[in-house]
């Protein structure tokens, strides 16, 4: 008798639901380390120091740039899509994998909710700072018929940009709150103090646990799963139209939607193991973010690094079958003139390395893919600095070629923007389970190792005593 394989436990350790809950409200409970303390220093500094810079930049003007005549655009963009890139993996796990009843989201959702929020914040800033006069912002904002002769372009996909990322932030924001209210509750349930007790009823809404409230609980977060889908796929399409509407060389294909959003996530997943693969050892979350789970996010991956790999190849393809010799141009210097460097670092980080989570001893080792996760992002950082720097820095015309280097200035508005979204992280781990316990909790019965155990032993039982059945059929009186 066939006996289909039982799937691996997501929970382990035999754990009870008392036991689930110590293990994750404990480090929110606890008083904050020396060493987190060390830690929140360090990145506020960082991030304070990224701070002092845009204020000069706002002070003294995009000057202060690398940026030239010819390369108008640089590090602040490359900045801006990437962060975009990593907030693209929080609603994709918890949406997505919502929908699609994927239990092995539970571990990870809650973490990489709240890097989506954080990621989405520090990407904001750089539109704003890039424009040189932040007070010009305003008229990005449509106000038609109340400014005279000034109107916004609604044709423009950077205005697009604005409706899209607003909208995606404001349903990420209530998507990650609304699954943090029960968790919230339960901190509010065990707190020691009345002044923590009173802080946590008010940001749980005063929860209860009642049959309604959970029903409405249910049928919200599916909502705004609906909502976020499509969500996931537009926000790095129209990113993406900022370039492809152009005319640039390197700029106008169709292949940047797809190639984006996939680029996206793939960033997205590898920032979300950087982050829990920290959070799972300093808070000893081993029981709940397990092999399974990193298996798991492991090959999402492989394959959108292998969506993202056939996409360099076919815009490498196209310019060859385009006989357009400035598109062929493009690509030529890009592998082979002054970036070759930046280009040859993304396509071994993004297209090269990934494949070798085809092997399942790599997939399955938290060191190697710590460090993968790490790779990747420099690669995406490589990807989307080739698309813009080295479609810009050699025009037309030989006298406009030009070569950009950033200034300090830029340096430290980059590490200043890791400064702020690591500080935030560190302080929502501290005030906040970072992982969904109420989820966790509805899936222990079904991915549990005790009942996953008691699942198996009872196959094999009802396995061998129907084969002992059987060949008493057969046997010869």
């Amino acid at each position: 008798m066939f006996v289909s394989p039982i799937r691996e436990p997501l929970i382990q350790g035999h754990k009870t639901y008392a036991q689930m809950s110590d293990d994750i409200i404990g480090p929110v409970e606890a008083k904050p380390t020396k060493t987190w303390m060390l830690a929140v220093t360090c990145t506020a500094l960082l991030a304070i120091t990224g701070f002092v810079m845009i204020g000069l930049t706002i002070t003294y003007g995009i000057g202060l740039w690398g940026l030239n005549k010819t390369i108008g655009w640089a590090w602040d963009i490359t900045n801006f899509v990437w962060w975009i890139g990593i907030g693209h993996a929080g609603t994709l796990i918890s949406a997505i994998l919502l929908i699609f009843r994927q239990k092995w989201r539970t571990g990870v959702n809650r973490s990489a909710e709240a890097m989506t929020i954080f990621a989405v914040m520090c990407a904001g800033l750089f539109p704003l700072i890039h424009m040189g006069r932040i007070w010009l912002a305003f008229f990005i904002f449509p106000y038609p018929n109340t400014r005279g002769p000034v109107w916004s372009n609604f044709n423009s996909p950077l205005l697009w940009d604005v409706f899209a990322i607003s909208t995606y932030f404001t349903v990420s924001l209530l998507f990650w709150y609304v699954g943090l209210i029960p968790d919230l509750a339960t901190v509010r349930d065990r707190a020691k103090t009345a002044f923590r007790k009173k802080i946590y009823n008010v940001f749980s809404f005063g929860w209860t646990g009642t049959a309604k409230q959970w029903q409405r609980f249910e049928s919200l977060s599916l909502v705004l799963a609906g909502l976020s889908t499509p969500l996931v796929l537009s926000v790095h399409t129209i990113v993406s139209f900022d370039f492809a509407t152009s005319v640039i060389p390197g700029w106008h294909t169709t292949i940047f939607p797809p190639y984006f959003v996939a680029g996206a996530i793939f960033s997205g997943f590898a920032m979300v193991l950087t982050l829990m693969l920290v959070v799972r050892k300093i808070f000893h979350l081993e029981d709940y973010i397990t092999l399974s789970h990193i298996e798991s996010m492991n090959k999402i991956i492989i394959l959108t690094g292998s969506i993202v790999g056939v996409a360099y190849i076919t815009e490498l393809f196209t310019a060859w079958y385009s006989q357009n010799q400035y598109e062929q141009y493009a690509f030529i210097n890009r592998s082979m003139g002054p970036y070759a460097w930046s280009y040859w670092g993304m396509m071994t980080c993004n297209v090269i390395s990934p494949q070798l989570f085809w092997f399942r001893k790599l997939r399955r080792s938290v060191v190697f893919t710590f460090f993968m996760s790490i790779v990747i992002n420099i690669g995406m950082w490589f990807e989307r600095f080739v698309i813009i720097v080295t479609s810009l820095h050699r025009d037309y015309i030989v006298s406009s070629w030009s070569y950009y280097t950033p200034t300090y200035v830029e340096v430290f508005i980059y590490l200043g923007t890791i400064g702020f979204f690591m500080t935030l992280f560190l302080i929502f781990a501290k005030v906040a389970p970072v992982i969904a316990l109420a989820e966790v909790k509805s899936i222990l019965k079904s991915a549990g190792d005790q009942y996953i155990g008691e699942h198996a032993a009872h196959a094999h039982h009802t396995e061998d005593a129907g084969h002992g059945h059987y060949e008493t059929l057969i046997k010869p009186q």
